[in-house]
């Protein structure tokens, strides 16, 4: 299986570059993933596609402010991402910008310190400071947005690319298909009796890095630390015990719940790689965003949807202008 063959012509007018004026003012199309048939709706529509007896699953991540803005000292800007630490593992980070072991980087506007330890390739570095780079993040750093947004973090960036209900900091980039998600919608979809639950995986490098093999089967996933607290797995069980649907809010939920799926694993690190052909035995529905070309979560939602009816989905909204990526429209496939 090529990594070509996950390809589409994704025009750069449809990448959505700002979030909407209003969160949650966006387009929902909702796919049904047996017929191919789809649906156009909008995204404050979603309890009409939701049943009570449903159970909707969340990340409830933090993202952390990780990009931080530094020099060398002779005043050449390079800026550094923030990469989740695993363990006792070394601090990692992405890097833009020629650097080499040694270099000393000052953080813009501080007298605080960053080394360059070791270049690991791919643009990864790995690094240490006298300052908790986690303390340095929270205090100096901006809000790491994908770089195809080729733009700087504005103010209004630190609201709306925290999903509403973000609480445990650790993601280096934001669950993007909960960005739409309000109060007041889950607020209709429980007094549907749809019972919402959440879980933690913490976005990591895997989100960054592009697909460096010609094979599907040859790419290697990067793990990212996840937690499933025990009343979510009860309500799994219950709901699926009780016929209803889990529905996963995003492909970070679908891959940890389908780690556990095939694992039995609470917690720990998810390195699961989803692609066509996978069996998927815990999720029934997937609400997520639209995906970049030839990504691993564009795999994801084909494997999910089956990849000749998710394509002609995404045509579909090409032609009817839908917004794509992290700030855009998403979809239900069901």
């Amino acid at each position: 299986m090529l990594v070509s063959d996950f390809n589409y012509d994704l025009p750069e007018e449809r990448i959505a570059k700002f979030p909407p004026t209003v969160r949650g003012t966006t387009r929902l199309i909702v796919l049904d993933r047996k017929t191919g048939k789809y649906q156009d709706s909008y995204y404050r529509n979603l309890d009409e596609f939701l049943q009570a007896g449903d159970v909707l699953i969340l990340n409830d991540t933090r993202v952390m402010q990780s990009r931080l803005f530094c020099e060398l000292p002779d005043g050449r800007e390079r800026e550094l991402v923030v990469l989740e630490k695993h363990g006792d593992e070394p601090q990692r980070v992405m890097y833009r910008g020629k650097l080499h072991d040694g270099d000393i980087l000052t953080v813009k506007d501080t007298d605080e310190k960053v080394k360059i330890v070791k270049i690991l390739g791919n643009g990864i570095a790995e690094v240490e400071s006298e300052t908790d780079l986690n303390v340095l993040t929270e205090k100096y750093g901006n809000v790491p947005l994908p770089p195809y947004l080729h733009r700087d973090a504005t103010e209004a960036d630190k609201e709306r690319y925290q999903t509403v209900w973000a609480k445990n900091m650790g993601s280096a980039a934001a669950p993007t298909a909960s960005l739409n998600m309000t109060d007041d919608l889950l607020e209709r979809l429980r007094a549907k009796g749809v019972k919402i639950c959440y879980l933690t995986l913490h976005v990591g490098l895997g989100t960054f890095l592009p697909i460096r093999t010609d094979s599907v089967e040859d790419h290697q996933m990067h793990s990212e630390w996840f937690y499933i607290p025990d009343e979510t797995i009860d309500a799994i069980k219950e709901t699926k015990a009780a016929g209803g649907r889990v529905v996963s809010l995003g492909t970070t939920v679908a891959r940890t719940l389908e780690y556990y799926g095939k694992t039995g694993k609470t917690s720990g690190e998810d390195d699961i790689f989803i692609y066509p052909g996978f069996e998927f035995t815990v999720i029934d529905a997937l609400l997520t965003n639209f995906h970049a070309p030839k990504s691993t979560v564009l795999m994801m939602a084909a494997a999910f949807a089956g990849w000749e009816h998710l394509h002609a989905a995404y045509d579909h909204c090409v032609e009817a202008g839908y917004n794509f990526l992290s700030y855009g429209d998403s979809m239900l496939i069901c």
